[in-house]
């Protein structure tokens, strides 16, 4: 009987895990300063569960998401331009992004928008 009763109990906690996670799916734009000007970040997201995967366009071409997770409205996962990790964090709140992304150049910080699907031609 006490199996049971922590079955469910396990259950009910994935559930409510899984039901609370940030919906983070979809196109995402933001723009970012850097050392040339502030350029345009748009990120393609796909949460299943906890994991996320999805890409970002940047004007030197689309990288893949890696370790990427949702956990809450928390997310998190790395980038890699040249030879380094980009790291991301961020905090979904409905229709925004608070994200921080930390790479060789430092921290910097970006506000995410949800956007519009891109039209294929």
């Amino acid at each position: 009987m006490i199996r049971y009763v922590v079955a469910a109990g396990t259950l009910i906690v994935l559930f409510a895990t899984v039901c609370l996670a940030a919906n983070v799916n979809g196109r995402w734009e933001g723009t970012i300063s850097g050392p040339n000007g502030d350029f345009q970040l748009v990120f393609n997201f796909h949460a299943d569960g906890n994991k996320l995967t999805g890409t970002v366009e940047t004007p030197n071409g689309d990288n893949p998401i890696s370790d990427g997770k949702v956990d809450g409205d928390h997310i998190s996962f790395k980038t890699h331009f040249n030879d380094s990790d980009i790291n991301h964090e961020g905090t979904v709140s409905g229709d925004t992004i608070d994200l921080k992304i930390e790479g060789p150049w430092g921290e910097s910080d970006v506000t995410l928008k949800r956007a519009a699907e891109k039209k294929s031609q």
